[in-house]
């Protein structure tokens, strides 16, 4: 059995993964959908000093308390590549693989801003009130809430690569209407033979768009 965690993308909660993540546990595997802090169901918990570090802790703490399991799977949506990255490199031993689910792929010294494109950074600036809060685009779920600019902007700090772990996925989604902000980073990987690389039918927005293959492509990166 493999144990899945599943990181959403900015503005959203766990609950982005309800479908998948029933789908997976009836598949036999185990399931951690984690929401990170100052989004969403824990908005409350936002300030200006929330992170990418933060973040990080977040998973790491969470996977530490809720399982024991040397087989995990990492999938990242989004801005959850940067977080998942961050993880894997300070557990590397017990994590077996990494899914990139139409998501950044961050190298040392790199932050989320520097990886997407103009258009996504202009929606950066347009902060909230609060000054550190990025509002949710009108279109997300109407249970997404700003997220943390700090964690768009921090670099991540990496000790090792990628290549270390027995299996790297990216998943990317061809319908963004206009310029995806991730495609810098599937270039990055499209043509590494050591990565696997899908392109599928669907929006940004996988989970929903395109279910049935992304199980399968979850299910075939838990193989060892």
């Amino acid at each position: 059995m493999t144990t899945f965690v599943l990181i959403p993308g900015a503005c959203h909660g766990a609950w982005c993964f309800d479908d998948l993540a029933a789908t997976l546990r009836g598949h036999g595997h185990g399931v951690l959908a984690y929401t990170l802090t100052g989004v969403a169901e824990r908005a409350h918990l936002a300030h200006a000093g929330v992170n990418l570090d933060t973040h990080i802790t977040d998973v790491l703490a969470a996977v530490a308390a809720d399982t024991d399991d040397n087989h995990l799977v990492l999938v990242g949506h989004s801005y959850g590549g940067m977080v998942i990255t961050g993880v894997a490199d300070r557990i590397p031993d017990r994590v077996d693989a990494l899914v990139f689910l139409d998501a950044l792929v961050p190298r040392d010294g790199e932050s989320c801003w520097q990886l997407v494109n103009d258009e996504e950074r202009q929606w950066y600036l347009e902060v909230d009130e609060s000054g550190y809060g990025v509002p949710p685009m009108p279109f997300f779920d109407d249970r997404a809430s700003a997220h943390p600019l700090a964690s768009f902007l921090q670099r991540i700090r990496l000790t090792g690569d990628l290549n270390r772990f027995r299996r790297r996925d990216f998943v990317y989604a061809l319908k963004w209407p206009g310029e995806s902000p991730l495609r810098p980073s599937y270039e990055r990987v499209r043509d590494d033979p050591s990565w696997n690389v899908h392109e599928l039918d669907g929006a940004h927005n996988l989970m929903r768009d395109n279910p049935d293959d992304l199980v399968r492509i979850l299910l075939d990166a838990a193989q060892s």
